[in-house]
């Protein structure tokens, strides 16, 4: 039994990783992909553009917030 954990517990840390938001991300953009190119649009540049918004929501998490007294110091230097 431990080879078959050890198989799930790779694919679950190699598809969600650190950031379970970026993989349900991926499976969206995917979907949407797929739903676009049922129909009359072009389905290329849907993937790309949910990626990108996903990326930098991520980025926005992972950024620090400085205090206001920070940025107004820096802005005084």
């Amino acid at each position: 039994m431990s080879r078959v954990r050890s198989f799930g517990q790779f694919w679950w840390d190699f598809v969600i990783g650190d950031d379970w938001r970026l993989a349900v991300g991926g499976l969206v953009a995917l979907a949407a992909a797929g739903l676009a190119a049922n129909t009359r649009i072009r389905a290329w540049w849907v993937a790309p553009a949910i990626v990108i918004v996903v990326l930098v929501a991520s980025l926005a998490r992972a950024t620090p917030r400085r205090p206001p007294s920070a940025r107004a110091e820096q802005n005084n230097a």
